[in-house]
């Protein structure tokens, strides 16, 4: 197998005693970034980015927590171990292991285009690269990032011309950070759900620069909150709480809004093609900076995507993971426009 066994807990290198992103609990946890689906409870021993730790620490509460920079290695029973920018939301990593020359990469979540908040994706060398490939089918081809902000921006806009407020779903770490970016500068009122309130206080302490927002609480004044844009998670969607803000309209963001019926079926009036995962040529362009001689694509559409990369003549193979959680899963289907209208 080499340097990474694929167990029923998760990825584990038995030459460094630890495991990356597991999904059930174990004495030794590398973690690459702070997604429930990737960061759980239980564990004796976390390691993760210096951002990811505030993060574990609200989401997880009270834990042996160890952090470090990236590009910053360390050794473990022998294992070189070093962390470097995924580029998927702020603090996190990708994995790379080194044992008697042999050097694999675990890419955790990523995406390619830099959003301005998050560190740059940062290509890594390796002989075997673990990618995921949530959207890794060739209709998942994302327009460039300020496209898609200005298309928010119009959307609200709108809303706001025609006296409604503005719902847009979106995670609390991510996706929220991103859409609050996007519409800082049209100068609307933004407020958030707790949970993005709560995500938003930890990244400022930890000295990440973001948009100004306000907390929606029981005694916030309807005036204040009309014609206004509220972020929110997509648990909210459907529930009393989102009454309070009426009349409104809904969005949200998700890198499934390029598939056509998405919008439709989930019964909102727009949908954003934004996504913090790579697309088909942003996996591509990853597995070929590498320079891997070997791949194993996991959580998404791991075999077609597997599939074809042995057509082209890179080794590779899937590998079934308990990931995925943030941005769920999809059918193929043919692509729709930003706004799904």
């Amino acid at each position: 197998m080499g340097l990474i066994e694929f167990t029923d807990k998760g990825f584990y290198c038995p030459a460094g005693g630890f495991y990356i992103d597991p999904w059930r609990p174990v004495d030794y946890a590398l973690i690459t970034h702070a997604h429930s689906d990737h960061a759980r409870w239980g564990h004796k021993h976390y390691l993760c980015h210096h951002l990811t730790k505030p993060l574990l620490e609200l989401r997880l509460g009270p834990q042996t927590y160890q952090s470090i920079g990236w590009n910053e290695p360390f050794t473990r029973n022998g294992v070189r171990i070093s962390l470097h920018p995924a580029g998927h939301v702020i603090g996190s990593s990708q994995v790379r292991i080194e044992y008697k020359g042999e050097v694999w990469v675990i890419s955790g979540d990523y995406k390619t285009e830099h959003d301005g908040l998050s560190v740059a994706f940062e290509p890594v060398r390796c002989h075997t690269f673990i990618t995921e490939c949530t959207f890794g089918l060739p209709i998942y081809n994302w327009k460039p990032q300020e496209i898609i902000y200005d298309s928010i921006r119009q959307w609200v806009l709108k809303n706001v011309e025609q006296g409604f407020s503005s719902v847009v779903f979106a995670y609390s770490l991510g996706k929220a950070q991103r859409v609050a970016q996007a519409l800082a500068q049209t100068g609307i009122p933004l407020f958030v759900h707790g949970s993005v309130w709560n995500t938003h206080q930890q990244l400022q302490a930890s000295g990440v620069n973001l948009p100004v927002v306000s907390r929606v609480q029981p005694g916030t004044a309807k005036k204040d909150l009309q014609r206004s844009v509220i972020i929110a998670p997509a648990s909210t969607a459907g529930t009393s709480w989102l009454q309070q803000f009426s009349p409104f309209k809904t969005a949200v963001c998700s890198g499934w809004m390029q598939v056509r019926g998405t919008v439709r079926r989930q019964s909102i009036e727009a949908g954003f093609a934004l996504s913090d995962h790579a697309d088909w040529n942003g996996l591509l362009s990853a597995v070929k900076a590498t320079n891997a001689e070997r791949v194993y694509a996991t959580h998404g559409f791991q075999a077609a995507f597997s599939r074809y990369l042995n057509e082209q003549g890179i080794e590779a193979a899937e590998v079934t993971t308990e990931f995925g959680g943030e941005e769920g899963a999809a059918e193929p289907a043919e692509p729709v426009n930003e706004t799904g209208l």
